[in-house]
């Protein structure tokens, strides 16, 4: 049966009265069953839950009816949470290998009714490591976007607390809350969470954490989609790689996927063959970095009246970035 993870989940959060949970798990099944191309039964649904009153959440309006959990001092909040339509979707470009893993994953998680239908177990989670600026983050976002899920990125500095047992507490409050309705749990800047428990340097605070999210990712029911990013993989403890289904390591992006990214990045700014040229001038640089060179080139024109970048100040920005990183990395 088509959609029974939802119908399962909806019948046990009504026998609980537990009415936010009725209405985010509705929420998902009108999403399926919208994506499924069967709008119809999509739009009873929607008005069964309109006419349900306060109790749920309406949907459509944007609004969330789940209370977001907060850090021990009740001021900072612990996870930020997106949500992506038509005006946002994310867009990544990825080479072939990593795009094929992360395909492969999304048809994983979208076949988990089949999957759980014929017994086979689902852990729905993916870990990236790889380089700063080449994407982790926008890669979690694009992938809570095909999914049609609402994406929650836990804030690490929230997170972590100088108070005894704090910050496995706030680990616990943010799996609970993931895992009572539809979404991505994204843990980026993992390894500030899961460092291994041998480093001497950390003290018994920081290894009761990495038992803490070791646990709490044992207790995820398969419903819940779990992804993490780490820019330092050879930190996190051994104990985490098994947990997760899915890993791919995203490196600093080749020179077709440089001119992917300087094609999206400039749009109408440049043609083809200025695209080209810098895909090929700007070895070593990752995709933040070029972005930020081609924000300045478009910045330039707009200020000096022109429709395309300047080709040669672009050549030099991608030249000083090459710089700058090379001297940073002598000095490392």
């Amino acid at each position: 049966m088509k959609h029974i993870t939802e119908v399962l989940k909806i019948i046990n959060a009504a026998s609980c009265r537990d009415w936010p949970k009725v209405a985010s798990w509705a929420e998902q099944l009108v999403v399926k069953l919208e994506l499924a191309g069967e709008t119809p039964s999509a739009n009873r649904v929607r008005r069964l839950l309109v006419r349900s009153g306060s109790r749920f959440q309406s949907i459509g309006n944007g609004t969330s009816s789940h209370m977001m959990p907060v850090g021990s001092d009740g001021r900072c909040q612990l996870l930020d949470e997106e949500t992506f339509d038509e005006t946002n979707t994310p867009v990544v470009c990825l080479e072939q290998k990593v795009k094929g893993t992360v395909e492969q994953f999304i048809r994983y998680v979208e076949a988990r009714d089949l999957l759980i239908s014929r017994g086979v177990g689902i852990s729905p989670s993916l870990i990236m490591d790889g380089p700063p600026g080449c994407g982790k983050t926008e890669l979690g976002r694009w992938v809570a976007a095909r999914l049609g899920l609402p994406l929650l990125t836990a804030r690490i500095d929230g997170l972590i607390s100088s108070y005894l047992g704090n910050t496995a507490k706030h680990v616990r409050q943010i799996f609970d809350h993931a895992m009572a309705r539809p979404c991505v749990l994204f843990l980026d800047e993992f390894d500030g969470l899961a460092k291994m428990r041998d480093d001497r340097n950390e003290v018994g605070e920081l290894k009761r954490t990495v038992v803490s999210v070791l646990q709490c990712i044992d207790a995820l029911d398969g419903q819940t989609v779990m992804l993490a990013a780490t820019n330092h993989e050879h930190l996190l403890d051994p104990a985490v790689w098994r947990r997760f289904a899915y890993h791919v390591r995203i490196e600093l992006p080749s020179e077709a996927v440089r001119a992917q990214l300087l094609g999206l990045f400039l749009g109408d700014f440049a043609g083809a063959l200025a695209v080209a040229h810098l895909a090929a001038a700007s070895a070593g640089l990752n995709g933040g970095v070029l972005r930020q060179v081609c924000d300045d080139c478009k910045r330039d024109a707009v200020i000096d009246g022109r429709t395309e970048i300047d080709l040669a100040v672009a050549g030099e920005r991608v030249r000083q970035a090459q710089s700058q990183i090379r001297d940073a990395a002598k000095g490392g």
